[in-house]
This record gives structure tokens, C-alpha cells and sequence, in this order.
């Protein structure tokens, strides 16, 4: 039977929930805040230069390629994918290095760097193959909602080959030895919410993910990502309604049966909520409705925030590539200020994204768009002091690398932070990635898909299942479609 079902939030996972459910012959409203699609990954322009707003890095083809083919689709339809080649490149304390797109050149530049490294890296990666096979297979489309979904033998076979209870650090130190390919190869876990110390080692998918399966970038920027699932959706009947900030619901005993907008409501049979979880149940639920309780989420380990400029600069800037790391301060250090002991931190390692060099209409002609990302801490009290102390450092850095002048030369400038995340997003202490993927908060230990006294609630998206990234998105946008379907047909 045709239902009506709500969806708040058009980001990754909201526009992947309602096209799954509209798919199956549901009519699906989706509710958003801002007056365009893509929740974080949305763009904005000034002065001639288009900003992607959020997620910069484009990993794990095969999951975009698996969500298109679902509704007879190819992403070739929707945009052009290139493989950045050089994939990235690494400023270090005393020099740069370049990471090939090629897994031959790869294991020539570890060899260059350590000796015998290479052959470490050969089985490092096939290590990391295996946990991203039974990662992606056997995992993350699980639902978390009972210990009864891991009994697979598969799964069960697997799992001391998948280094679930060993920290990934150990692992990499135990075949690396040169700090600069430890910092590689750390990196990808920085952003999952631990350090690498107390990260399972069955996050070196990400590895598998970011050297072997490469780095991508949508022609026109990720945004192009959104447009297409935008498109899709309106194409399989999703309507939207933008400006739409949702303030609370209109319940029959323990069901949705209106989502309230200001002065507007919308009927529903279901809800799935895409929204910031903590801020659904809180803001948005009369207490008794709530599935978890302030202290659960004041005990809950978050993903890190991020402190964010955005800049137009009015020449080329040489030595950059579209991705750049500058990990020419002590990353541990980093980390600790970031989990251990949070506070703002005293040298931080940093993001530099140079659109421009890739894609030409992404700022005016001799122009340059960049986008710097310092990971910081949730939670942390700021002011425009502190964005200029930092922006300056950062700068400072970036100059002094490059030898070259660029804070003359800049015409655009937008920094965003934790009152940013909170204001647009609603989102939990400012966070930018959702909940930390620690063991204690994996699968059925992430708040429930489902909501355990709201008959007719779900959720999708950062805070539950699979977790943070863009990928995971788009998966728990399925996962919890299925889920409700299978309760509507129950």
C-alpha cells in the first residue's frame, strides 16, 4: 500500500533514503532548511568562484557506481569522473611527496623513502583489500539493529583477519618505520573520531580505499554528486520543499502523524529524519519520546569539527596540487588536542584544496579557489580572534612553503566553524563528521536506525549506521529505507 513519508533533511542520506522509498511506489516529501539541496555539501559563489561547502575528497567509486546501478542508472549519466593523478600531495617538515595514482609508482616511492618498505606495503594493502570486501559486503549495509545480523560464517571466518581488536598504529608500525609513511598512512583515520592508537586496524580499508581504488574528482565539483541524486529523486516522483526548517511534530499516542514546519505542517505515515540525531531527539521529541538521554550523548565520542576558510585569490598559485596535506607539525600532538585532552591546538596539521587547478570554471580565468580545513575539536568556545590567529598561521605556512605572497592577493574570504555547523545544521557540539567510529561505537553500538518509543521514526545519516563520510551516507540512506520497508510490509 502507497505511503506517505517525510523525510527532513536533503543531504547525502536523505536524498538516498527517498529515492530508495520512492523507488518502491511511496509518495515522499523531503523537508529542508536551506533553499538548495546537499545539507553539508552544498555550493555556494561569489565573485566568480563556486565553493564546494563540505566534503572535498571523492573515495570509494564503487559504492556511487553500486547506488546509481540500483535504479538502472550509471553515474556516467549524471557527471564526469577524473582520477586525480597525482592523487594528493604531503608537505612535510623538510620536504614534499607526491602519491601516485599508480600502485607500481607507489610501491617504488615507499621503496625510495624506506628500504623493503615496498614489499610491507604489497601485503599491507592485500590485508586492507579483504577488510574492505568484508567491510563493504558483510557490514556496513547492516541495519545495527541486533547482534543476530553478524552470525555469518563469512563474516565469522573473517574476523581475526579483520583486526577488529588490534589498533591500526600497531599495525603500521609494525612495518613502517620511517615517520613520513606512518603519517600516510594514518591520516585516513584521523577524521573516524580516535586517534590511531585506539582506531581498529580494520580501518586500513581506508587505505585500500585512498591508495588503491584512487582519488576522483566530479567535473564541476562535488556538488555535481547532489544535483545528480537531486535529479534522480525528482525523477522517481520525490517532491521537495525548501525553506522548510522543521520545529517539531504533531503525534497519535506514540506516532508522527504531522511534521511541523513554522506555520506549516506536512501529514505523514513515517518520518525518516536525515537532521542531526541529537537534535531530533531533543529539540524536536517531548522527552518521554526519547530514545536517548542527555547523558547518553554527553558520554558519546565524537568526530572531530573543523575549522574552515574559504578564499578567492586573484592570481595562480604554484606548488599546489587540488589536494594537499601539510603535515609539517607533529601529528600525535594534533591528535591528542583533538581527543585526549580537547582544546584548540597549539600547531595543527592542515587541509589545502586548490579546486581551480583541476577545474577551470570553478574560479575566474587566472584566478585561484581554495579551501583550507584545520580538523579541530568539538565543542570548543571561538571567536573571530581565534579564526584570524589560526587563519594566520595557516598562512604563515602555506607562504613560507610556497615562497610565495598570497594574503595580498586574496578578494574573497568566509571562514565556518562550530557556531556554523550549529546554526546551519543543528549540528551535536559543532561537530563536522558525526559520530567517531570507535568499537565501543560500532554497528548495534550506534544509536538505533529505528526509534525505540516513536513507532513510526527513522533515522538516517553521520549518527547512526554505517557512520561518517560520504559513501556511508549514501548506504545508510538504503539501509534504512529497507528497514522501513520491510515494516511497512510487515
Amino acid at each position: 500500500m502507497k505511503q506517505k513519508i517525510a523525510v527532513i533533511g536533503s543531504g547525502f542520506a536523505g536524498l538516498s533514503v527517498a529515492s530508495f522509498l520512492a523507488k518502491e511506489g511511496h509518495d515522499v516529501t523531503v523537508l529542508e532548511k536551506h533553499n538548495q539541496p546537499g545539507g553539508r555539501a552544498r555550493k555556494f559563489q561569489e565573485k566568480g568562484f563556486t565553493f564546494d561547502m563540505g566534503p572535498s575528497w571523492y573515495w570509494m567509486p564503487d559504492v556511487f557506481e553500486r547506488y546509481f546501478a540500483q535504479f538502472g542508472k550509471k553515474v556516467s549519466d549524471y557527471y564526469k569522473l577524473e582520477r586525480l593523478s597525482p592523487s594528493y600531495r604531503i608537505f612535510y617538515s623538510e620536504d614534499e611527496v607526491d602519491i601516485p595514482s599508480n600502485l607500481n609508482d607507489l610501491y617504488q616511492l615507499f621503496e625510495s623513502i624506506e628500504k623493503g618498505s615496498s614489499v610491507h606495503l604489497k601485503k599491507f594493502l592485500d590485508e586492507a583489500a579483504f577488510k574492505y570486501k568484508v567491510g563493504i559486503e558483510d557490514l556496513v549495509y547492516k541495519p545495527g539493529r541486533s547482534i543476530r545480523e553478524f552470525i555469518d560464517i563469512n563474516l565469522i571466518k573473517g574476523l581475526f583477519k579483520l583486526d577488529v581488536f588490534k589498533p591500526i598504529s600497531k599495525q603500521i608500525r609494525g612495518m613502517f618505520k620511517d615517520k613520513r609513511l606512518i603519517d600516510l598512512l594514518e591520516f585516513p583515520v584521523l577524521f573516524l573520531g580516535a586517534k590511531p592508537s585506539k582506531t581498529p586496524a580494520l580501518y586500513s580499508l581506508m587505505n585500500y580505499a585512498d591508495l588503491a581504488l584512487g582519488t576522483w574528482y566530479p567535473e564541476g565539483g562535488m556538488h555535481k554528486i547532489v544535483e545528480a541524486m537531486y535529479k534522480l529523486a525528482l525523477e522517481l516522483g520525490v517532491k521537495f520543499e525548501f525553506e522548510q526548517n522543521v520545529t517539531g511534530f504533531e503525534f497519535s499516542g506514540n506516532k508522527i502523524k504531522k511534521v511541523v514546519a513554522g506555520d506549516e505542517s506536512f501529514d505523514c505515515q513515517h518520518v525518516v529524519s536525515g537532521a542531526d540525531y541529537h537534535f531530533t531527539e531533543t529539540k524536536l521529541l517531548p522527552k518521554n519520546l526519547q530514545s536517548y538521554s542527555e547523558d547518553y550523548w554527553d558520554t558519546r565520542t565524537m568526530a572531530p569539527s573543523s575549522l574552515i576558510f574559504y578564499l578567492g585569490i586573484d592570481k595562480k598559485v604554484p606548488g599546489l596540487l587540488h589536494h594537499n596535506l601539510f603535515f609539517d607539525e607533529d601529528f600525535e600532538i594534533h591528535a591528542s588536542e583533538i581527543y585526549d585532552d580537547p582544546k584548540w591546538p597549539r600547531a595543527p596539521q592542515f587541509y589545502v584544496s586548490c579546486t581551480s587547478i583541476t577545474d577551470q570554471n570553478s574560479a575566474p580565468d587566472g584566478m585561484e579557489n581554495i579551501f583550507i580545513l584545520i580538523p579541530v575539536a568539538p565543542d570548543l568556545k571561538e571567536s573571530e580572534q581565534t579564526r584570524e590567529h589560526y587563519f594566520n598561521m595557516v598562512m604563515d605556512r602555506i607562504e613560507k612553503r610556497l615562497g610565495a605572497n598570497i594574503r595580498s592577493s586574496i578578494i574573497y574570504k568566509r571562514s565556518y566553524a562550530h557556531k556554523e555547523f550549529i546554526e546551519d545544521y543543528n549540528s551535536f557540539k559543532g561537530n563536522a563528521y558525526g559520530l567517531a567510529n570507535t568499537l565501543k561505537q560500532t554497528a548495534i553500538l550506534k544509536p538505533s536506525l529505528k526509534s525505540k518509543k516513536v513507532k513510526n521514526l527513522f533515522y538516517t545519516g553521520q549518527l547512526t549506521v554505517p557512520g561518517p563520510g560520504v559513501p556511508p551516507s549514501l548506504i545508510s540512506g538504503e539501509v534504512v529505507a529497507n528497514q522501513l520497508l520491510s515494516s511497512i510490509s510487515s
